[in-house]
């Protein structure tokens, strides 16, 4: 059973962090080549933006995620990939709960196969081998 993609962002049930949701379930339907996660947190511009009280209209999911074990070996092994960072540290305003979050010294590594740019819809994941954490930002994750 799938749930409506609102649903899962507004009833995440996992708000555990300061500011960020904890639920891997919307980033596992989001991202269904690096599930099952074992740990997730993230943000989305739907969360209420504390400037106006009005969330954004397009929906963008940012944060950090843990693959199973394994999972970042068979990746790739599947796909090409090569040295890649995120160009900043979660400086968008809804990112800000994350900000300073994440591996410590990661050596982070990118596929332009699995990053997507289509149609509206835009991914960008970056992985770091030290610690099977996957950073990700999206733009209408879900089409």
């Amino acid at each position: 059973m799938v749930l409506p993609v609102a649903w899962a962002l507004t009833r995440s049930g996992g708000d555990d962090g300061p500011g960020w949701h904890t639920d891997a379930a919307p980033l596992e339907q989001a991202f269904p080549l690096l599930g099952p996660l074992t740990e997730a947190r993230w943000v989305s511009s739907r969360d209420r933006d504390d400037r106006s009280g009005i969330p954004s209209p397009e929906l963008a999911i940012s944060g950090l995620a843990t693959l199973a074990p394994g999972k970042l070996a068979e990746l790739t092994a599947a796909h090409t990939f090569v040295p890649g960072a995120p160009a900043s540290d979660f400086t968008s305003w809804f990112e800000k709960p994350l900000r300073g979050e994440g591996p410590k010294n990661p050596q982070w590594i990118r596929s332009d196969e699995l990053d997507r740019d289509t149609a509206g819809r835009s991914t960008h994941l970056w992985f770091d081998r030290g610690t099977d954490t996957v950073r990700f930002s999206a733009l209408n994750p879900y089409g």
